[in-house]
């Protein structure tokens, strides 16, 4: 039996590809950018393009966010660096209610914590004791709390002993949502 149950849990593995979703390279997220209006008989100045990519960060979702903000508030085409700068703050205010909300509203007061003291010291990645100092409580404590996020999708872990935001932008979008950072106390349990 067991030898047949190894036998299916690798014939398994082979079935399923686990692609990495992350940033596009560069020459393809201006491709997913430029691609579309070309169609439509629409042009973007290369400053333009530069700065949405830049803001985006080559992120699929971010650069088809910042397109569609910017095509539907561009008077013009070509459109140009100063028409992505004036809807930047409309395409950042419809990621923060929609795409970081629905991610936010999943958490507990504790998990917000853990990913608040993580967007204080930055986009990351963050060894995990650095993220429990932060915090104010020991890596052990937070162990948990941890593992949740990253079975929430919200972490992920390129090495041991490390985590990151699943998703560029996070960091600030906390720091928003959570001006403060506030330090853990755990609450002591009556017995």
């Amino acid at each position: 039996m067991a030898a047949l149950a190894g036998k299916a849990k690798s014939y398994a593995e082979r079935l399923f590809d686990y692609p990495q979703v992350g940033p596009l390279e560069s020459s393809d997220a201006r491709l997913a950018l430029m691609k579309p209006v070309r169609a439509e008989g629409v042009s973007f100045d290369g400053d333009a393009v530069d700065e949405i990519l830049a803001a985006a960060q080559n992120f699929p979702y971010f650069i088809q966010e910042w397109g569609y903000q910017v095509w539907n508030a561009a008077p013009a085409s070509p459109i140009t660096r100063g028409m992505v700068l004036d809807a930047t703050p409309e395409v950042v205010l419809h990621l923060d209610s929609n795409f970081f909300r629905v991610r936010f509203d999943r958490l507990t007061p504790l998990e917000q914590k853990y990913l608040r003291a993580m967007a204080e010291l930055g986009p990351g990645p963050y060894a995990t004791g650095r993220i429990a100092g932060t915090l104010g409580v020991r890596t052990a404590s937070v162990a948990t709390v941890r593992q949740r996020l990253v079975n929430k999708g919200m972490v992920w872990s390129q090495r041991h002993g490390e985590t990151a935001f699943t998703v560029p932008m996070f960091d600030a979008f906390m720091k928003r949502q959570m001006p403060e950072l506030i330090r853990h106390v755990p609450q002591r349990q009556s017995g």
